[in-house]
């Protein structure tokens, strides 16, 4: 079955974007402040690979380069493969595990609150046919959720320290969700392996500021799920 991509050629709206590119630009200078906690000479390193790689991003979408939607190996992956590498080297090396174990539980925590403007962001996406339903709050996407309970587990590490199945399993349920949609947006996506959603299928992420979505949101906030999990388990805190 073919996909539906009437769509594909039309822009998300200006408004859109620039808004969607506003809550990525809160979560950059958010991730930045939270960084600087443990060094600033880590943070400035993110300042300027970050914008290097936001740009970087930018500037494809707004050439054909996305457009050769059968090309092998999809070109999709420039998009997500160098940020989760990256992401998987903090994990692998010395220096990096001895970093991420610095880092504040409560920051970590609070910047998931950024998923409840990424998921009205979709909804929006949504009402201008470049994604599924099923990929918004309306659809099988309960990822506003994450969000929205963030604050409530920021509370409750300020009143003292609490169970460690607690703050685990709010995270392994939270990256259970961010998983569900991810899943759901590849599997959408008009790639050789589409499976969902062939009348309106995933185009929205393609363009604009939207492809900084699987190209920096996505990748931040599995890495600061990953992070918390991984020091519950090897350290106990």
């Amino acid at each position: 079955m073919q996909p539906n991509l009437h769509f594909f050629p039309i822009p998300i709206s200006d408004g859109l974007s620039w808004a969607f590119g506003g809550v990525v630009i809160c979560l950059g200078w958010f991730l930045w402040r939270l960084l600087r906690t443990v060094s600033q000479r880590i943070a400035s390193y993110f300042l300027v690979l970050g914008l290097a790689w936001l740009g970087m991003l930018w500037g494809l979408a707004q050439t054909p380069f996305f457009v050769q939607l059968d090309a092998k190996p999809p070109r999709f992956l420039v998009i997500i493969v160098p940020p989760v590498a990256f992401v998987a080297s903090l994990f692998l090396t010395r220096q990096g595990r001895y970093f991420l174990d610095q880092l504040p539980l409560k920051s970590l925590t609070w910047l998931h609150t950024v998923r409840v403007a990424v998921e009205v962001s979709l909804w929006y996406l949504f009402l201008e046919h470049q994604i599924p339903q099923m990929m918004t709050f309306k659809g099988y996407n309960w990822d506003i959720l994450a969000g929205i309970t963030a604050p409530l587990l920021v509370w409750y590490l300020q009143r003292g320290t609490p169970p460690r199945w607690v703050v685990l399993g709010w995270n392994l349920l939270a990256l259970g969700l961010l998983i569900n949609i991810v899943g759901m947006a590849i599997l959408s996506a008009p790639l050789p392996f589409q499976q969902l959603n062939f009348t309106q299928p995933n185009v929205g992420v393609f363009k604009s500021s939207f492809i900084w979505l699987p190209g920096f949101v996505v990748p931040v906030v599995l890495w600061a799920h990953l992070v918390v999990i991984r020091r519950i388990y090897a350290t106990g805190s």
